[in-house]
Order: structure tokens, then C-alpha cells, then sequence
């Protein structure tokens, strides 16, 4: 009788891979930019309905900021500058930035 060896089947090891890091897109509350544009820039850009548009609008009206939106950095960018840049080419002070998401 020849001795049983038992044989553990061999396991790949896989790399592990890291979900990129989300950014919060956030909109800034000014003074001087007419509510119906902000609601307007929200649908266009961040695909919004003119509720949740106008929900956002207000609460950032009311505190200060409201974050609009969670990306990853290239997309959070992208779309805070295209907003950004709607708000400018009318001549407004609307702005968006963008941090990381803790």
C-alpha cells in the first residue's frame, strides 16, 4: 500500500484593486445668480429633474453649499468646471468645487 498524500489545489492570488476615490461635486450659494439659472445648469449638467434641481438650489441657498454629486475626480471635475463655466458665460458668480469624499 503506498502512502495517501493529499495534494491542496493551487490558489491564484489576485492582485486586489483599489475602487478609485470619489469626489464630492459641490455647489456654492451666492447672492447674486437668479435661482431658475441654477436650477437650469443643475438639469443640464448633473442630469437633474427641476424637483430634485430645485430642492438642491435651495438647500444650498439656506446653508451655503450642498453637495450635488459623488465621481470619481476626473468626472467630479469636469462636470464642476462645465457648471462653473455655464454660470460665467452669462455673467454670473455661480461656482462649483469639488473635494475628496472622506
Amino acid at each position: 500500500m503506498s502512502p495517501k498524500s493529499t495534494v491542496a489545489p493551487r490558489t491564484k492570488v489576485k492582485p486586489k484593486t483599489e475602487r478609485p476615490k470619489l469626489w464630492k461635486v459641490i455647489l456654492l450659494n451666492d447672492d447674486y445668480t437668479p435661482r431658475e439659472f441654477v436650477v437650469t445648469v443643475l438639469k443640464a449638467v448633473f442630469r437633474m429633474t427641476a424637483d430634485r434641481a430645485h430642492g438642491v438650489m435651495m438647500t444650498a441657498h439656506q446653508r451655503g453649499a450642498c453637495v450635488i454629486a459623488v465621481f470619481t475626480k476626473d468626472v467630479a471635475e469636469t462636470k464642476a468646471k462645465e457648471a462653473t463655466d455655464l454660470g460665467r458665460s452669462k455673467g454670473y458668480p455661480l461656482f462649483f468645487t469639488t473635494e475628496p469624499e472622506e
